[in-house]
Formats: C-alpha cells, sequence, structure tokens
C-alpha cells in the first residue's frame, strides 16, 4: 500500500512544513493546558489571534498593498476564520475538562474526518478504505476517552470532539480559497477574523478573568507568534500545493507529537487501553490514506 507518487518537489517541500507545523501545533496542547488556569477560555483566544494577527500584519504590509483578489480573500478570510474560532473555541474550552494528551488525539479524527466531509460535498460515494478508518477511528476514540465500562466521555472529549468537525471544514476551506487568492491576505484575514469572533464571544458568553503569570505571558508568546503567525502563514502556503487528504494524514503526527509532549512534561498517564484507542486512531488515519489496491485514488482540491 503507497501513497501516489509525489513529481513536483513543491509537494515535498510542503509536505515537509505540514510536519513542522504538525511539531508545533502538538507541543501547544501543554503549553495551553498550562495557562488556561490563569486566564478564561476566550479572552485567552482574543488575546492570541489578536497579537498574531498585528505580527502578520506589518510583516506582511507590502504584500497586503495589492488589492487584487481581495473580495475572495475576503470571504475565504471570512468561513475559514469563523470555522477555526469554532475549532479553537471547542478545543480551549474542552481542554479545562480533558488532559492534553486525550485531547490531541480526539483532534486528530479531523484527519479522517476531511475526506468524508470531502466526498459528501462533491456529492460521490466514499472510499471503503475511508469508511473502516473512520470506524477504526471511532472505536478508538471511545477507547481513549472513557474511563469505566460505560464508555461514557467526559465533557471536555464531546467539546473537543466538536472541534474534530470544525477543523475538517476549516481544512476544506482553506485547500479551496489558497488556490483562489494570495496566501499572505487569507491568512492574516481568517486569524483576525478568529480574533474578532472571540473578542465578540468574551463580550456575550463569559465572564473574563486574567491572571498575569510567567506561564501565560510564554503561552500568548508562543502560541501567537509560532502556533498562529508562523504556522497558518506556512500552512496556507503548503495547502496550496497539495490536497487536503494529505496534509490531513501529516496532521496525525500531531496528536503523536502532543501525547508524547504530554507524557514527558506534564505527566499525563498513558494506560493499556488509552494505547489501544490511539493505535486504533493512528490505524483510522492511515486507513483513509494509503489505500489499498482495491481502491481507486483520491483526489481532492
Amino acid at each position: 500500500m503507497t501513497l501516489a507518487p509525489v513529481q513536483d518537489p513543491r509537494h515535498r517541500r510542503a509536505e515537509l512544513a505540514i510536519v513542522a507545523v504538525a511539531f508545533v501545533w502538538g507541543s501547544s496542547f501543554v503549553i495551553v493546558k498550562s495557562a488556561l488556569s490563569d486566564v478564561s477560555t476566550f479572552l485567552f483566544l482574543g488575546l492570541r489571534f489578536t497579537l498574531a494577527a498585528i505580527l502578520l500584519a506589518i510583516a506582511l504590509r507590502h504584500r497586503l498593498s495589492n488589492t487584487s483578489g481581495s473580495a475572495v480573500a475576503w470571504r475565504g478570510g471570512l468561513i475559514s476564520g469563523g470555522l477555526l474560532f469554532a475549532g479553537y473555541a471547542f478545543q480551549t474550552s474542552g481542554l479545562r475538562y480533558t488532559t492534553a494528551s486525550r485531547s490531541a488525539f480526539i483532534t486528530g479524527l479531523f484527519v479522517v474526518l476531511v475526506p468524508l466531509l470531502s466526498s459528501a460535498v462533491k456529492q460521490v460515494r466514499p472510499h471503503k478504505a475511508e469508511l473502516l478508518g473512520a470506524v477504526c477511528a471511532l472505536i478508538g476514540t471511545s477507547l481513549m476517552t472513557s474511563g469505566d465500562l460505560n464508555l461514557k466521555p467526559n465533557k471536555g472529549d464531546l467539546l473537543t470532539l466538536g472541534c474534530s468537525f470544525a477543523y475538517s471544514g476549516h481544512m476544506l476551506a482553506v485547500a479551496h480559497y489558497s488556490r483562489r487568492s494570495g496566501i499572505e491576505r487569507l491568512s492574516v484575514f481568517q486569524i483576525a477574523f478568529v480574533a474578532l469572533f472571540a473578542w465578540l464571544a468574551v463580550a456575550w458568553a463569559e465572564t473574563p478573568h486574567i491572571v498575569w503569570s510567567g506561564r501565560l505571558l510564554f503561552a500568548l508568546a508562543f502560541t501567537a507568534t509560532f502556533a498562529t503567525a508562523l504556522c497558518f502563514l506556512i500552512y496556507t502556503w503548503a495547502q496550496r500545493h497539495t490536497s487536503a487528504s494529505r496534509a490531513a494524514l501529516l496532521f496525525a503526527l500531531e496528536p503523536v507529537f502532543a501525547g508524547l509532549l504530554a507524557w514527558l512534561f506534564a505527566g499525563d498517564s498513558w494506560t493499556g487501553r488509552a494505547l489501544l484507542g490511539a493505535a486504533l486512531i493512528l490505524s483510522g488515519i492511515v486507513l483513509v490514506e494509503v489505500k489499498p489496491s482495491w481502491a481507486s485514488p483520491h483526489q481532492d482540491g
């Protein structure tokens, strides 16, 4: 079983860039989990994405002056930003009630959902490998997220599951609009819209609180600069040169990185049941992309 050969060297560079992004995002679970002790959810997101949008706008100010295709970029930024905000809102809220490693693996389900949603949008039947992968991932999620024989996920697990659906939609939206507008404008606009939605949520959906601490300042600096401004610019560029499903497969490394780092630095435990669940999730992810010979190639844009 092999992936389709990649001829254009830009594809290889793009996929190596996505692996680097997956590592940075995987490392951010532990950092954000710690910072949430000092700040409310939407206030943290508002500060993070506002700072990231300012940094990107300054860094790309000369390239943003070209207004050609700006209408498409605005529309793409609004749609992508809305989905991205929903994903981060679910994920960050869920991190209050579940562990960093469990959050990362449940978030990783978007890797399976991307090709299934792509098939639904294009009104084509999903491959058998995709359906089998989804079943493996569902069983694995039940094993990872339940602490009893009734397989009842906790509140944080359910919130994080909503995050995986939002991220799936976001990946498809970026794959669509990155080919129709400048990646610089799309990157800035989607991050700016996330910041806007976060500040609206601060006003309407929570009682904001903040305790300035070293770990909070570090989390804001790291997530705004590296995990948001830099990573989303790289990711938006890379998505132009590979398919959404191939990118999703590479992002399967994100929960692996997160789980290892959470085990090393945050003391998250790994039971035999959790390891089996994680293995099934990763198996489902691989089945989606590394299709057997009886499955025809799945192309997406």
